[in-house]
Parts: structure tokens; sequence; C-alpha cells
């Protein structure tokens, strides 16, 4: 037998699914998080599987989904880096641009700029300059850049970034530098704007190239102990692969360079893993809802394809390489409730972690977690994971009494409902935030629930917010571990040319989209993909003139003619239109960037479910407090033995290795033909009964 494993590290637990590669049978399995050293948790899985019977001499390719950069940059410990820019620009980085952002924070008096990865005393200026058209105003003076070089090193710094203007157009002086740095502080890596992000806007590659050389060293080292624990365990292949941001997978080598590609590496995979389960049940239009220990993460799927972002905020730090668009709030099981001064409930945005966890594991944990919260409310369990976790429901409904519910006056399952309900309204404001506050209708949406909590508060989820029903997928609570083994490998290229769209003639696009193209080929040659597992997809970033935001036009396939580029035209329209409610038809165009994704097609693995049992009826009952309702005595369904076709009539919970899937009053549950778990409100006459 031969297998392939994905893990997926980070919150609470450490998530693994195996696929025996010749049968396509899976198994999932939860392992405690070890915070301090990721690969220590991991190496513990592989030892579990071991015992099961699955050796790691078998693995044919290893996947990994890591949460070591997200918290690099939200715990600042990341590398110290030293900053080279163009002499007379220094202040770019710290200026950044020029806002205090938007949204909540215009009104938040005490709102304070993220501490800079870069300190001024670690930004040096060098003597050249580069201008617009991409000619040499002004040489490198390669003796002032040598000796800037040598001040950082006095310094003591782990990596360097380097931020020339107009770099994108000309890349001799940075790669000078980049050559000069190696040769100054031997052993520190480089990251160059030139490569990590060849587009317009100084501040926004500046920024992201600080990113990456500030989690390279960080990610590197975590690979290569990984690496060898790995060796040193028995499992020594080739095919080892991290997942990156924009829902690809790069090899080991190629992810510790481009570590800012990797700072959404775990909630990606959720995404990647939900657009397969549309296709299979027919479902072009859905919300992705990610509920793991510490954080809830929500994501948009439209007409099958994930939404992508070329800007976001990762820490409160502009990174502008491509990525699946993924909402994260501080909304998990491990998330505390609380009262502060003035007797207000608050939930978040502090979390007890995986140590020491909630009250109810008993591992030392003080603080009201949401857990002990839906613990007390007999939402959830004593007995989680095959038995593996046991909770104490007596010490999760003391801590509630003492922490929430005396404070306030109220009862204790009034104390933990309200908690729930304050943590939904959070997580309902996150999915209407890249739906329907971006003009999409929610009605035609399903949520897709997923990671240890999603499937118990969707529910509730989808009757405030209007939506079509709920889906969980077979395995929801490794849905993220599971979308490593559907991912291709990914390398995104982007080259920027500012130019009129209608002087742009189509044989300068197929120079620039062929010599990115090139690149990715030989960035997937080094991996091992031969050319016929190589596809390439293209788009165009265009925007109307005197716009500061662009569009990423997608190109099925190149431009051969002007009437071609018409048409291209012509699709930017339709979907500014769609984007914004409007389009100007007449107003002149420019190009801003052409985009190249190589991709390394990988052999997809066949899911199949799980035979159901002959026992389709409830196990067990016990109390249970929902949304709106007191204690009602409500049937316990095991998921294994539930087999296709089955119906059942909320209020009823399912309860399963690594989730368990509340079914509220006035929903019925459905069992599909591969296995899912179908979530709809029960309608008459027109509205949602029970809302």
């Amino acid at each position: 037998m031969t297998y392939r494993i994905a893990v997926d590290t980070g919150g609470t637990f450490n998530d693994f699914v195996v696929q025996n590669a010749e049968t396509g049978e899976i198994t999932v399995l939860k392992v405690s998080s070890t915070p301090a050293d990721p690969s220590v948790a991991v190496m513990a899985g592989l030892q579990h599987l071991s015992d099961l019977g699955i050796s790691s001499s078998d693995v044919q390719s290893f996947f990994h989904g890591t949460t070591v950069g997200t918290n690099a940059l939200l715990e600042k410990t990341g590398a110290r880096v030293g900053l080279l820019i163009t002499k007379g620009f220094r202040a770019i980085y710290e200026v950044r641009e020029q806002t205090r952002g938007f949204g909540k924070v215009i009104y938040d008096l005490s709102y304070e700029k993220p501490i800079p990865l870069v300190w001024p005393d670690l930004t040096e200026e060098v003597s050249e300059r580069i201008v617009a058209d991409g000619s040499v105003l002004t040489e490198l003076d390669v003796e002032a850049a040598r000796d800037a070089l040598a001040r950082l090193k006095t310094h003591d710094v782990q990596s360097v970034a380097v931020a020339l203007l107009f770099s994108f157009l000309n890349t001799r002086h940075e790669k000078m530098v980049g050559r000069l740095a190696t040769d100054v502080l031997p052993g520190v890596p480089v990251s160059l704007s030139s490569e990590i992000l060849p587009q317009i806007r100084e501040y926004y590659r500046m920024s992201t190239t600080v990113v990456n050389a500030y989690l390279v060293p960080v990610l590197s080292r975590y690979l290569d102990r990984l690496m060898t624990r790995l060796s040193e365990g028995g499992l020594d292949v080739e095919g080892l692969f991290v997942m990156q941001s924009n829902g690809g997978v790069a090899s080991f080598s190629e992810a510790g360079s481009r570590a800012v590609n990797t700072a959404l590496s775990g909630p990606a995979g959720g995404v990647i893993a939900a657009v397969e389960l549309g296709q299979a049940i027919g479902q072009e239009n859905l919300i992705t809802f990610d509920i793991g220990g510490t954080s809830c993460d929500v994501s948009l799927v439209h007409r099958g394809v994930p939404s992508i972002t070329t800007l976001a905020k990762i820490g409160g730090y502009d990174v502008a390489t491509p990525q699946i668009d993924i909402h994260t709030i501080s909304a998990g099981g491990g998330t505390i409730a609380w009262v502060d001064s003035v007797g207000v409930l608050k939930v978040g945005p502090r979390s007890a972690g995986a140590d020491p966890g909630p009250v109810a594991y008993g591992r030392g944990g003080q603080n009201v977690t949401v857990t002990d919260c839906n613990l007390a409310l007999g939402r959830l369990g004593t007995n989680l994971l095959g038995g593996a976790l046991v909770l104490d429901r007596e010490a999760a409904q003391e801590a509630v009494a003492s922490q929430i519910a005396d404070p306030l006056g109220m009862s204790v399952m009034d104390a933990a409902n309200a908690v729930i309900r304050l943590l939904n309204v959070s997580m309902e404001e996150a999915i209407k935030a890249i739906s329907s506050q971006r003009g999409y209708d929610l009605r035609e949406f399903y949520l897709v629930a997923f990671g240890g909590g999603g499937p118990v508060h969707a529910c509730r989820i989808v009757q405030d917010l209007g939506m079509r029903g709920v889906v969980v997928p077979l395995f929801p609570g490794v849905m993220s571990a599971l979308g490593l083994l559907l991912a291709d490998v990914r390398h995104d290229f982007v080259r920027s040319r500012l130019k009129p769209w209608s002087e742009v003639a189509p044989q300068e696009i197929c120079e620039m989209v062929n010599e990115m193209a090139k690149e990715g080929q030989d960035f997937l040659a080094r991996e091992g993909f031969s050319a016929n597992r190589i596809r390439f997809e293209y788009g165009v970033d265009l925007r109307y003139r005197g716009q500061g935001y662009e569009l990423t036009v997608p190109i099925q396939s190149l431009p051969n003619s002007v009437e071609d580029r018409t048409r291209l035209r012509e699709a930017f329209d339709a979907l500014h239109e769609e984007r914004f409610g409007h389009r100007a038809s007449d107003a002149d165009v420019e190009l801003v960037a052409m985009r190249v994704a190589a991709i390394g097609v990988v052999q997809r693995p066949i899911i199949r479910g799980v035979a159901p049992r002959a026992n389709l009826g409830p196990g067990s009952r016990r109390l249970v407090v929902f949304s709106d309702t007191g204690m009602i005595e409500t049937p316990i369904y095991s998921r294994h033995r539930l087999g296709p076709n089955v119906e059942i009539a909320g209020p009823a919970i399912i309860a399963q290795y690594d989730t368990t899937i509340v079914v509220e009053p006035g929903f019925t549950a459905r069992v599909d033909s591969t296995m899912n778990v179908i979530l709809e409100p029960v309608r008459s006459e027109g509205r949602i009964m029970g809302s």
C-alpha cells in the first residue's frame, strides 16, 4: 500500500488526512497542537498513524498547511530585517499608504498603526535611480551600497529586503545589490522586490518584500527541521509540498524562499476542498465557514470560482501577492468570553488556544470559552474525537456561572446562550463583509460549514442571513487538510506595464505572457513536472484612466488581433459593472499588469464515502438548549450510521469523530448520495418556519 498524507497545523488541533493511493480510502486523525514547535505534533501524528498500520516508509507524498508564517506576523516573532531603498525615499515604508485605514478604525480614537517590521535604524539608502520608463538616470554607487550593507551587518540583521524605485521595469540595480548582499552578509537571505512582486506601487511592493524577508528565516528553519524529522522518522520522499495562500501548493524549497506566499496557508486548503465539493453536488455559489480553535475563516465562491484578491492585510501588514480572499476574525472554540468593568458581555478577541484550552478540557484553563458555553448548553457531547477527548460539563457550567451568569444576573443557560448569540453576530458580519456588502445576494448561497465548530453554529447563521442552507462535508473537521490533497502546484507571476490599452499591441501582450510562462515552467520543472502536466492561466489588470484600483480580467486565449484586444476591453466593462454596478464604456482604459499562473497538475484523489451501518436511528437523547428554546430532549445520531437519502427533522444532534452538527428546530437534515449532510430551513407559504 502507498499513501498520500496531508497535515494542517495550527489552532487547537493538527489535522491529518491519509489517503490510500490504491483504494482511495480515507483515514482522519486529530492530534493536539504543539504551538512552540508544530513539527512535534506532526511527528506525534505520524506515530499514531504507524500504530494504525500506516508506515512512514509507505508514504508517496506529503502535503502541509502551516500557520508558522501567519503566527510570526501576528506575534511579531519574525526575523530582524534590514531594508535597502533608493536614496531620498527612506520614508516610504514608514508613511505606508498615508491613511489610518478604513472601516471601524476611522472612528477609533485609540487607533495605532501596526509596529513596523523594519525599524528606521535598519533602513539604508543607496544612491541609484531608475525612472518611470525603466531607463537609468543614476547608476548604482556600488561602494556606497556595500557600506550600507556593512552597517546592517553590525546590527546583526537576519534577513535583507531590497526595494528600489521602478525595479519592476529594470531589475539590474536590485540584482547588483543582491549580489553585494550575498558577499557582505553570507548566509543571510535576500528578498528582491523585482522577484517577489514586480509591479507598480512602491509601498505595496516594498511592504510585500519586507514581509517575505521577515518570514523567510522563520519558515525555512521550520521546514528544514521538519524535513530532518520526517527523514529520521522514515518518511523520505521527494514530494514534500506546502500550501500557499493562492490555493496551490509549492515544494518545501520554493516555499521557504517565498514565505510571503504561505501567509494564509492553512485556511486556503478548506476553500479548495469546498470548490471541489460544490462541483460534486452541483452548487456553484458557496460561502465557506471554517471555525477552528482560535478563529473563524470565511470566503466566497461564486460560479465555482473562489474569490481571489491581490491586496490584503495580514496582521495589519499589506501583502499584494495573489491569494484566496479569506476574511478572518477571532471567533473559535477557544475564544474567551468575559464581562468588562462596566458590566458588558464581551466575546474575544483573546483565546485560550491549544494550551491550556477551555475549562472543560481539564488542562488548567481558567477562562470561559465558546466551547464551554456550547457544552453547557448541551450542544456538544462530553466525548469528542472518538473518546480521546473527554469534556467536563459540570466544570464548564460552574465557570459560566461564576464568570458570566452571576455578574450579569442571568441563569447559566441564558448566559451561555448570550455568548453564542454574540459570537454569531460577529461571524455574520464577517460573512456580509465578503458577500452582501460587495453586491452578492446571500439568498443564492449555501454555507459550507467545516472545522470543529462550523457545523455547530451554521444553522443559526443561515437562518439569520436568509441563506439557502448548510452543507456539511463528510470530513468537516479536517476539511483544510483534505483540500491539500486536492490542490495543484501553483506559482503566480506578474509584470507591470502602465500604458493606454488602445496602444498595447497584441504581440506585446504575448511577449510578456510568454516570458512569465517560461519562468513558471522552469519553476515546475525543478519540482518534477513534465510539460504535459503543466497548464497556464492568464489574466490582465485593467482600469479606467484615473482610477486608483484595477480589476483582473481572465484571458481564455492569448490575443492575436486588435479585435481580441477589444473583446478583452468589453470583458473588463462587464466585470466592472458586475462588481460595482456600473460601467464606463466610453472612457479610456489603461493596462496595469499582466498575470500568469503556472500550474503543475497533480493526480486528484478519489474521495469515497463511508459505508453506513444498518442502524439508522438515534443512539441516545440529551437535554439541549437551542438558539430560541428552553431545554429540549433531543435525539443524538451517529453520523457514520446515516446512509444516503436519510432525512432527520430538527431539533437533533448529529455527532461524528471530528465535529458535531447542530440541527436547529425548523431545519431538516438530509444525507445526499455522496454522504454530505444538507441542512435546509423548512419553508411554508414563502417564509422560513421558526424564523
